[in-house]
Formats: structure tokens, sequence, C-alpha cells
């Protein structure tokens, strides 16, 4: 599954908001397309934010060239861009990448765009060996139960995953790269304590948008409930990102900006209210899971088992 890629001087993207009913595709031609996508989730999770990223600046050349921008029309929809979303590390990162190589032109732009993208395929496809070692070394080779939370399949990088990339590569390892479906069950945000609690879950997994040195680190809202409640039943709390996310220019995770999200995305569904006019509501959309509670961040260069002061 291919969730961002450039196709004759377009940028498309797989609408992640018509998800499970619709599986269609945007096509993107303008960088104020792209921003807006972004915004209202249609393209989601940190790498691939970063891919949007690198790729928005390749169409933001592409616009000036036809349009006769001027430099500083280029450089304020660069930083329009690069703010789009302020907790997510990766789309800064992406776009940060191209900067130096902004003056050398479009091509050079979205070659390097592209280089981003397929490397981040490869980054999926190591991190996902490298906890399923981790996770190999410390059960054995049985079965095991993962709990995960949010987007860290495919949707949320370019085609293969963070979290759910380890438990794609346990799956592979066990049934010998069979086309075995791996079996799953949905759960509500709210269940996730109680089932570990009950002992249904072995270890749990998440992704993240941004790593601080210390090994803080933010993800989707509800991740800090579930660390808490896995760090008082002993099962490992394991971080899957990217090198990219991890911001070595913050110490802690005090120093992150927390993203809110509009009082509709809780007050409504699917445009019907469900709760009164007027309802005012503390909207998140990311909270910062203190280093204490993670086991381990597992990256495409190694693992980092985390305690006795280890930083990033």
């Amino acid at each position: 599954m291919r969730t961002i890629s450039w196709r004759e001087g377009k940028i498309t993207l797989l609408d992640q908001t018509a998800l499970p009913h619709t599986v269609q595709e945007l096509e993107v031609v303008d960088y104020r397309e792209l921003i807006g996508a972004i915004k209202r989730l249609a393209v989601r999770g940190a790498p691939a934010l970063g891919v949007a990223g690198a790729y928005g600046v390749a169409l933001i050349l592409q616009s000036a060239a036809k349009e006769k921008w001027s430099l500083d029309r280029i450089d304020s929809a660069i930083a329009e861009l690069r703010e789009a979303r302020p907790t997510a590390v990766n789309l800064a990162w992406g776009v940060d990448q191209m900067k130096s190589i902004v003056p050398q032109g479009f091509a050079k732009v979205l070659a390097r765009a592209e280089e981003i993208a397929s490397e981040d395929a490869r980054a999926n496809r190591a991190m996902g060996k490298h906890g399923a070692d981790f996770l190999i070394k410390k059960y054995g080779e049985r079965k095991l139960r993962i709990l995960t939370h949010c987007n860290t399949g495919a949707l949320a990088t370019t085609e293969w995953g963070t979290a759910l990339g380890v438990v794609r590569e346990l799956a592979n390892r066990a049934w010998e790269l069979s086309e075995a479906k791996i079996s799953y069950r949905l759960l509500p945000d709210g269940a996730a304590a109680s089932a570990l609690f009950a002992g249904l879950v072995d270890a749990v997994l998440i992704g993240a948008d941004r790593i601080t040195r210390n090994g803080d680190t933010a993800n989707k809202i509800g991740s800090l409930g579930v660390a808490v409640a896995a760090s008082q039943v002993n099962v490992p709390f394991l971080v899957v990102a990217p090198e990219s996310t991890i911001d070595r220019s913050l110490e802690t995770g005090a120093e992150i900006e927390i993203e809110f999200r509009s009082d509709a995305e809780v007050t409504h569904f699917a445009g019907v209210a469900t709760a009164p006019v007027g309802t005012r509501t503390y909207n998140p959309a990311f909270d910062v899971t203190p280093v204490r509670y993670i086991s381990a961040i597992v990256t495409e260069k190694r693992v980092y088992e985390m305690g006795n002061g280890t930083t990033l």
C-alpha cells in the first residue's frame, strides 16, 4: 500500500478521511491544498508527514517556476507548509531536508524528495526487524498479544508501518513469509488499561510524532494512559519511530508544543451533533509519555533500551 507519491507533476495521497468505507486518492497540485489535506488529516502519521513535507517543497518550486514567484513568496510558502501541524516533527524535518537544495531548483528537490520516500520504506522494514528481534529475545519464539495505539501501519508511512511494522515482521517470521492473515481485535481506548490488567497483552507498541533527547515521547492522545497502565503490570512499552522523529534540540517533553483540535471533532460525528450545542471540549491531539514509562525506543538504526539516564 503506497500512501503518498509523486505522479506527473502532482502529489497523490490516499485520503485517510474516507476510510474504511471508500478507498480514494487525492491529487494535489497546489501547496495550499496539501496544507489543507494535512490539517484535516487526509494524510497523517509522522513518517508520511515527513514525505509530504518533502514533496510539498517540490510542489512549491513547481508552482513558483510556472507563476514567476519571488524568493520571498517561495520562502513564505515553505514556512507555511512547515508549520501546518506543530507537534509532528517529521513534517518540519521533511521540509528542512529540502531547504539547502532549494537554490538548485525543482529537479534536485524532487529527486531528494523521492529519496526520502524510498528511505522511509527501508527504515520501516529495519524498524520492524529491530523490534521483532527485541521481542523474540524477551519472549522466545511464541505467539504474542500486542496492543498498539493510533495509526502505526502503512497509512502512517509510505508503505509498511512503524509499530505495526514490527507486528508484520513477527507474523512473517512465525509463518515463514506465508500469506496467513494477522488476527486482531479492535478495542476502544478506554478498554486498554482493562485489557492490560486482565493479562491479555504481552507488549505495547506505539509510534511517535516527536521524541525528545531524554526519550519523552509525543504520540496520539491516549498513549500516556496506556503507558502508565503497562508500567503497573510490567508489560514492555515500546516506541517505534524513525530517527528523524527524534528532536535532539529539545531536552524533555515539557518543551513539545501540543496541537489542539476543534470542538467539533468531539461534539459531532459524520456531521451529526452528539453533544449539546455550545459544548466546549478539551481536545489535545497528542499527549507526552515520560521516558520512565518507556521500555525501549526502536528506530531503523538500533534499539535504545531506556533507563538509567539513557539519552538519545
